[in-house]
Order: C-alpha cells, then sequence, then structure tokens
C-alpha cells in the first residue's frame, strides 16, 4: 500500500505567493492602491481576476508572465525532496491542491521539469482569453464556513480519496504537507496514521501549535519542517517502517 503524499503549492513547494509573484510583471512592479484595496477577505480569486484584468490591460502578454512565473525560486530543499519522490514513485502517489491556478502551476513544474512527480493538482482553473487576458474561475461550489468560497481543500481531498477507494486504491497513510490557513481543514481530515506537516511558523503551525496548547490537539500526528530535506528524512522514516 502506498503512501498519499499531498502538498499545497504556495511558500510550501515554491518559496513564495505565485499570485503575488506575478505582479513583477506590473508597471513599476506594483499595482495600483486602489486595485490593492479592492481585495475583500475570502474573495481572494475575484480579487486576482481583476490583477489579470490590468496587466493585460498594461499590454502585459502570455510569454512574460510565463518567464516571471519560471523564476520563482522553491523552498530550501524542496527540489531534492522532489527528487527523492521521483526515484520512490512505487511508494508514494503525490497530489496538489492549491489556491493558485492551473497556469502558474503548469509553468513552475514544466519550467523546473518536476510535471511527472504528481499525479493529480487540484487547483483553480484558467485560461486566457481571445483579448491575451488571463482569467480564472473558482475551483469548485462548497458548503464549508471555514474555507474561501472557491476553494474547500478537505472537501477536494475526501473527494479524490473516495474516488481511488473505488478504484481499489487504499492509502496505508496519508502526509499533508502545507503552510497556510487554509490547510488547517483538509488537516481535519486526517486520522490516527496521518501525519500533518506544517511549515515551521507560518499559519498552519501556529493554528496546530495553539491546538495543542488549549488539548484540542488534530487526530494525526504533527511534523514540523523547515526544509524539504527534513520532509525526506521523515518519508525515509516511514517507509522503512
Amino acid at each position: 500500500m502506498k503512501i498519499l503524499l499531498v502538498f499545497d503549492f504556495d511558500s510550501t513547494i515554491i518559496n513564495e505567493n505565485s499570485d503575488t509573484w506575478i505582479v513583477q510583471c506590473a508597471p513599476e512592479k506594483k499595482l495600483p492602491a486602489e486595485l490593492r484595496d479592492s481585495y475583500q477577505k475570502g474573495f481572494w480569486t475575484e480579487f486576482m481576476g481583476r490583477v489579470f484584468k490590468y496587466l493585460g490591460e498594461e499590454g502585459i502578454r502570455e510569454d512574460e508572465m510565463k518567464n516571471v512565473m519560471a523564476s520563482m525560486p522553491f523552498t530550501p530543499g524542496m527540489l531534492e525532496l522532489l527528487n527523492f519522490i521521483r526515484r520512490n514513485k512505487d511508494k508514494f502517489d503525490s497530489i496538489i491542491i492549491s489556491d493558485s491556478n492551473s497556469i502558474f502551476i503548469d509553468w513552475a513544474l514544466k519550467a523546473s521539469n518536476f510535471h511527472d512527480v504528481f499525479d493529480k493538482v487540484f487547483t483553480n482553473p484558467a485560461s486566457f482569453d481571445n483579448n491575451g487576458h488571463l482569467t480564472v474561475k473558482n475551483y469548485h461550489a462548497h458548503s464549508c464556513a471555514r474555507c474561501p468560497k472557491n476553494l474547500c481543500k478537505k472537501a477536494v481531498l475526501v473527494e479524490f480519496v473516495d474516488k481511488q477507494l473505488q478504484q481499489g486504491v487504499n492509502y496505508a497513510q496519508i502526509v499533508y504537507v502545507g503552510d497556510g490557513g487554509n490547510d488547517f481543514c483538509p488537516v481535519t481530515f486526517l486520522k490516527n496514521a496521518d501525519v500533518a506537516m506544517p511549515r515551521k511558523g507560518y499559519s498552519l503551525h501556529k493554528t496546530l501549535s495553539k491546538m495543542s496548547e488549549n488539548l484540542d490537539p488534530v487526530a494525526s500526528s504533527v511534523v514540523v519542517w523547515s526544509s524539504g530535506v527534513e520532509i525526506i528524512s521523515y518519508l525515509q522514516f516511514l517507509i522503512k517502517k
């Protein structure tokens, strides 16, 4: 039985937020104040739609955006980790669940030649319209009050695991690697045998630490990481057990 590795993308696989990194394409590498101030909590995808429209109207085209996104730095140790997973694909299935978008993730993985490491990518679908403007749609609709309206990562994870079960794939463990507030919801799905791996010092780590202090810990083990190399060490421990 394989282990399922679930990754966030922004500030987990890459060491940046892809949506804010793209602003390097903008004139003077910044957005107009009225556009920056138009963000409403829980409606990030809609905000990014306005950002992409602005970039398009400023004449920023696909090639320029692609070059900027290909320059995003990976998180320390992440390239080593992805190579480790590639060498051990007989032991791991790996997926990405991200609030970025399909084009940004595709560009980043293809530029670094890591596309083959991931079995599935679940993220907001993006495309270029007839004007050459990047457009992004919500991944799905859901009823989870905890998550932004465009994506509940727990709902995605539950559906993926259920579909795999229907096809006869039952995972020995799930290892969830993430950093942000929207990674907490899927962590609540994890069972005793599973492992939550929050990035040290980031929102998910702080939330899980607080819960543990309040004697209300999650069911899974919690293993904190700062570098992908530490994740490799833990995965080596799991596959040797």
